[in-house]
């Protein structure tokens, strides 16, 4: 399958870090998705399985993320989409993609809203050549779906939040420079925030620097998502103040900040 993405385009996930890409997975893509997302939500890996981040009553939540064994499960269907060249085209200056990990979420009934954050405060990398993919399989319309703060991805990175009900900014690390995030919720005029309506087949793809929440579900409701991160050229190592991913063993023991970011583990995809 073939993506032509726009000048438009283009420009959005440049300047404002963020941009929804309608029927970028044709059905045969997303029957290929959902096959992935089954088999994850099946195999729960070693970081994190059915961990409920945002559980609450009435609410059924999973989450579950960076599985060793998923690359060989995942592999044939990120090479039969678009995605690959899709990231090539946003990032401009790219000649190769590797694959990451994967991440799936499932939501279900009356749950809260996932607390601001930034995934790149939880991953030891940096760089411009850096996308995450997100992928829903129901259509959800803007208000509950995922949201961010436009152009965050070039401005400061946070601490990471520990997702407590009781305190969305609590600091994940205790240690290090990084200054506390912001209460969006508390104040949301004073953030310009992106949303968009999805429906099945359409991809968010954003840099994983961008500050960005879930919306809440409502009652009723249904979320399910998987999510897919690539790298590429400039992406380098980056140590954080405390344990952080990708989980992938032998990763932080052979690299330092700095390196470029590669490792046998990724999967090179162009």
């Amino acid at each position: 399958m073939t993506y032509e993405t726009t000048a438009a385009q283009r420009n959005a996930f440049r300047y404002d870090g963020v941009v929804k890409l309608p029927s970028l997975l044709s059905p045969i893509d997303l029957a290929g998705a959902r096959h992935c997302y089954d088999w994850s939500t099946s195999h729960p890996g070693p970081h994190g399985g059915g961990h409920r981040f945002v559980a609450s009553a009435g609410a059924e939540t999973f989450e579950d993320k960076a599985n060793p064994d998923a690359p060989a499960v995942y592999e044939d269907w990120l090479r039969s989409t678009a995605l690959t060249a899709v990231a090539l085209s946003l990032w401009g200056d790219s000649k190769a993609a590797w694959f990451m990990y994967e991440q799936v979420f499932m939501k279900r009934g009356e749950s809260r809203r996932t607390c601001w954050h930034q995934d790149s405060s939880y991953l030891a990398v940096d760089g411009n050549h850096l996308i995450v993919f997100w992928i829903c399989f129901d259509a959800v319309p803007a208000s509950e779906s995922l949201e961010f703060v436009r152009a965050s991805h070039g401005g400061v990175r946070y601490n990471g939040s520990t997702f407590s009900e009781d305190d969305p900014t609590e600091p994940l690390y205790r240690s290090g420079n990084l200054p506390r995030l912001p209460n969006v919720d508390a104040r949301p005029g004073d953030f310009d925030i992106i949303r968009f309506a999805v429906a099945p087949g359409d991809v968010v793809a954003f840099h994983p620097k961008m500050l960005h929440g879930g919306a809440a579900t409502h009652a009723g409701g249904c979320r399910e998502t998987l999510s897919v991160r690539l790298f590429g050229d400039d992406a380098e190592y980056a140590a954080r103040p405390g344990p952080c991913g990708p989980r992938v063993a032998g990763l932080h023991e052979a690299l330092e900040t700095g390196d470029p970011f590669r490792y046998p583990t990724f999967i090179r995809l162009a």
